[in-house]
């Protein structure tokens, strides 16, 4: 059993909690044991909170995608802006830590890393913008309707 779904949102803090609306509804109906969803849900909250704050000026960039890929007993996550990207390795790029503890901001791609199994980011080739690309495996309910085979 496979379910894809891809969203294009605008840059606004309320297409948040839509996406993650979304990815929890898929993953209730397909049986997806809820503590896998949790961790799902807030890694793409993170990812797309960084979207709507790092994906470009207003002006020049619509909005950005999220795809949600549940295939088997992996789901994976995409979600893709418009903006600046990731500065290149070498001109000091430091590696995804977390944040002081006093930090009000910059801990989401730490988060994404602790809550998915394997995490991918990069930028767009030839079109600019930052990607961020998550799985993780799943578990399922023992009553799932969707169990993989």
């Amino acid at each position: 059993m496979s379910i894809w779904w891809s969203l294009h949102l605008r840059r606004d803090a309320a297409s948040v909690p839509l996406a993650r609306r979304l990815l929890l509804g898929t993953m209730e109906t397909a049986g997806v044991d809820p503590d896998i969803s949790y961790d799902l849900s807030v890694a793409l909250s993170e990812a797309c909170a960084n979207a709507v704050e790092h994906g470009g000026d207003t002006e020049s960039s619509g909005g950005y995608r999220v795809t949600a890929f549940l295939d088997g007993e992996k789901c994976r996550i995409e979600v893709a802006d418009a903006g600046p990207g990731f500065p290149p390795a070498g001109r000091g790029r430091r590696p995804v830590r977390a944040a002081r503890a006093e930090a009000e901001q910059g801990r989401g791609l730490y988060l994404i890393q602790e809550l998915a199994d394997h995490v991918h980011i990069r930028n767009r080739p030839g079109r600019g913008g930052a990607v961020v690309s998550f799985d993780k495996i799943l578990k399922w309910r023992e009553d799932a309707p969707l169990v993989a085979v």
